[in-house]
């Protein structure tokens, strides 16, 4: 058996819709966005160390994506793969991301996967700082301190004024999938030709997203230190800053990285970091 053949029984080909361009025409309607929005008010539940949030995308967006894949079912397959993608938002805003890419992917299908990736990934941390410098700093701050005041004087509307930026944000954050969606449809349909360019730029944005991420939150210090008469040099920061700022960072992850590639088990490699940590720790290697 060739190879071409064995790849055509492994790899269904992705559907082409019916449309002149290859697309298809749109399913989704408000209540279906609502039922996710309703489903995504469960998002935490599902947080995990390794896809942080993607569990939720899954179990918010599956009725929606089993209705646009009706008659596709290795494509709703590869959909739900692509939802189970690594993705970390703050809850109250990540249905406008996530209705955006709902509306691409409820008018290219698996076409459109790629473009759904690379919006997620690109915007994720843009919308996470908005999110959480607004509705998680921001509001309940002011907000907080004049419900608080109004209720330490005796004034019982301080407690209503609370419940009412809760109930508000709660209704916000139902709702904001719809105006995610027509952003989506937005982008497809005026911006159609630009697809290509558009997931090439949300492409690099993600991937400079990623790489800021590492030294933020992989931390790893080396504490050897060198004394030769008088002179003391310090490994981390005499050798390895002077050639690149959080290159141990980036040389771990590139390494668990590889290893992931060819399929090494998950708990292998995080015993092997812990213990690898752990006796590094005890000699002094790292600090």
């Amino acid at each position: 058996m060739s190879n071409e053949t064995l790849s055509s029984q492994t790899e269904p080909e992705i559907k082409v819709g019916p449309n002149p361009d290859g697309s298809f025409d749109p399913v989704l309607t408000d209540k279906d966005l609502e039922k996710c929005g309703r489903r995504w008010k469960m998002a935490v539940m599902g947080f995990n160390y390794e896809t942080q949030l993607a569990p939720s995308v899954i179990f918010a967006e599956a009725d929606a994506l089993r209705k646009i894949y009706a008659d596709d079912e290795e494509g709703y397959k590869r959909s739900l793969e692509n939802a189970g993608r690594y993705f970390n938002v703050t809850p109250p805003v990540g249905g406008l991301l996530l209705g955006a890419a709902l509306a691409i992917e409820d008018k290219q299908h698996n076409q459109g996967l790629e473009a759904v990736n690379d919006l997620k990934v690109g915007l994720m941390g843009s919308m996470s700082g908005i999110g959480d410098s607004i509705l998680w700093t921001l509001v309940p701050t002011v907000m907080g301190s004049i419900a608080a005041y109004m209720a330490q004087e005796g004034n019982p509307v301080g407690i209503f004024l609370w419940l009412a930026v809760g109930l508000v944000i709660f209704w916000w954050s139902l709702n904001n999938w719809k105006t995610g969606y027509k952003f989506g449809t937005s982008l497809i349909t005026t911006l159609a030709d630009k697809i290509p360019v558009f997931t090439e730029a949300m492409s690099v944005l993600g991937l400079t997203v990623v790489g800021a991420l590492i030294p933020s939150v992989v931390s790893i210090t080396v504490g050897l230190t060198f004394t030769m008469g008088d002179v003391t040099l310090n490994f981390q920061e005499g050798i390895l800053d002077m050639i690149m700022l959080g290159i141990m960072p980036v040389l771990a992850t590139w390494i668990v990285y590889v290893l992931i590639k060819r399929r090494v088990n998950l708990i292998a490699i995080i015993v092997a970091i812990i213990v690898i940590s752990m006796v590094c720790s005890a000699f002094g290697i790292l600090v």
